[in-house]
């Protein structure tokens, strides 16, 4: 077993199961992980509850709307006349290639690199996102790296400070199995800890990675 597993170990049986990413459909979790873009999640709800009140929570809908129409739906996100650009911009990719990746997953036929370097082409998205909506939209085996998964990282798998993302997510995907449901779990349980015991500014005594033992920095070892 990998301590970077038995770091997930330690944060499961503190949490538990963190039902994420919320959304009532693959499109729902992909305008979610679109508007999250610098905000908080409150913020994020908020403009998918105005997108659902007009009944907007398509990627058709979205490219119908006017401009100003949807910058006001998306407005408590954030950003607005910028996120509902982006938003549409994902909605026309969505139109052109979700049905296909969908048949190459029933295939069982899907290339994870491929599909990420093509939202990356997307105007306005970025790794992170392009990760967030493979992982929670399209359940594909890609671990998401945002700022709370940087902290821990650093503050307890001695990674350094100056890490790209490229490298995090390498350490954290070679330290796991390549299984859609952990990545999924594991994102949400250190976003979850992130916020309640290793916060920005501090690591409090509660957090249940200061049970970890030793230096994970060279742990390449397989579950």
């Amino acid at each position: 077993m990998s301590l970077v597993y038995k770091a997930f170990e330690l944060l499961f049986e503190r949490y538990g199961e963190q039902y994420w990413w919320p959304g009532n459909s693959a499109w729902e979790i992909c305008t979610g992980a679109v508007l999250t873009q610098n905000t908080n999640w409150h913020n994020v709800e908020l403009a998918i509850r105005n997108l659902r009140k007009i009944d907007a929570l398509c990627p058709n809908r979205i490219l119908a709307m006017p401009d100003l129409d949807l910058e006001n739906a998306v407005r408590p996100s954030g950003f607005f006349r910028v996120k509902s650009k982006r938003l549409k911009n994902v909605a026309e990719w969505w139109l052109i290639y979700a049905d296909k990746l969908h048949e190459q997953l029933r295939k069982n036929t899907c290339n994870v690199l491929f599909w990420r370097q093509s939202l990356l082409r997307i105007n306005g998205v970025g790794e992170e996102t392009a990760d967030s909506i493979l992982l929670y939209s399209f359940n594909l085996p890609t671990f998401v790296i945002d700022t709370y998964t940087r902290r821990a990282a650093l503050r307890h798998f001695s990674m350094p400070n100056k890490c790209s993302y490229e490298t995090l997510q390498q350490f954290f995907m070679e330290n796991l199995p390549p299984d859609v449901r952990l990545y999924n779990e594991y994102h949400a349980l250190l976003v979850r800890n992130a916020k309640e015991n290793c916060c920005k500014n501090s690591c409090l005594p509660g957090c249940p990675l200061r049970e970890l033992p030793g230096n994970l920095r060279l742990s390449k070892k397989s579950v």
